[in-house]
């Protein structure tokens, strides 16, 4: 598909805690191409440092009251120079967006169900991917963790779409005490081949080899959305590799943002 670069204007910066938010750009070009799982590349217009575009998830698909794409949405936690500049965006303002990147997440159907795993900011490809679910009326269970109660957002948007939540924090503040990888485990021991699930996660790199390893074991496909540094998220630096088995016991290196950074969880080597 083709790519799409254009300075977006800000629709809306919406905060979701102290620092959390959520960009909404003007980019229906890239909103209309976009699927599940893809990424954008995104930095504030006409700045010089960082030099380099940080890659985002795109996290929701905006429309007008017909339907029609009018822009994307990116959930951003500040943690350094690109995301503080995009925490302090004003409505009006310009980020330069490149995409759609990357390959998506697959949708099944019924009557396999889906189950979503994210871990803190990993959730932000689930909410088109959620769409998409819905719209094929595939039965959805968000398992979602983070460290405390209050960085756990946009629940009541899954919620109205028919996504089951299963919810875990560090602190205990709300839901389950501990990892998110918990209650996943539970429900795959007690998965019916009547409905069988497909895991798809996104997070920290320790809880995608978790999840991975869990759905192998209990046979069931996983779908893994890796994060990993990139520089130009079109191949040419090689900043993104990740080991891929080779089916003969080895492996070899692809680039994440270009044979990702969706990957069949069993296919990754995680050692």
């Amino acid at each position: 598909m083709p790519l799409v670069d254009i300075p977006a204007r800000v629709l809306a910066n919406t905060r979701l805690a102290a620092d959390y938010n959520v960009i909404a750009l003007a980019a229906p070009e890239i909103a209309r191409a976009a699927e599940p799982g893809q990424f954008v590349m995104v930095k504030p217009s006409r700045r010089t440092d960082p030099l380099l575009r940080r890659p985002f998830s795109v996290f929701e698909i905006l429309r007008d009251v017909a339907g029609a794409p009018t822009g994307l949405s990116i959930l951003v936690k500040r943690v350094g120079v690109t995301t503080s500049q995009l925490f302090d965006l004003e409505p009006g303002g310009i980020v330069d967006t490149l995409g759609p990147l990357g390959q998506p997440f697959t949708p099944v159907t019924p009557p396999a169900e889906a189950w979503m795993v994210a871990g803190g900011v990993g959730l932000a490809p689930f909410a088109t991917l959620a769409e998409a679910l819905g719209t094929l009326r595939t039965p959805m269970t968000l398992f979602y963790g983070a460290r405390r109660g209050e960085e756990l957002f946009y629940l009541d948007w899954f919620a109205s779409r028919g996504v089951r939540l299963v919810l875990t924090t560090e602190d205990g503040s709300r839901g389950e005490r501990g990892r998110v990888t918990r209650p996943l485990e539970r429900a795959l021991a007690d998965a019916s081949d009547a409905a069988p699930p497909t895991v798809y996660a996104c997070g920290p790199e320790a809880m995608l080899a978790s999840v991975a390893r869990l759905a192998e074991r209990h046979h069931r496909p996983s779908q893994v959305s890796v994060e990993r540094v990139m520089g130009c998220g079109m191949g040419g630096c090689y900043s993104c590799v990740v080991p891929v088995r080779d089916g003969r016991g080895g492996h070899h290196f692809v680039r994440s943002c270009l044979a990702g950074p969706v990957f069949a969880g069993a296919d990754l080597v995680w050692d």
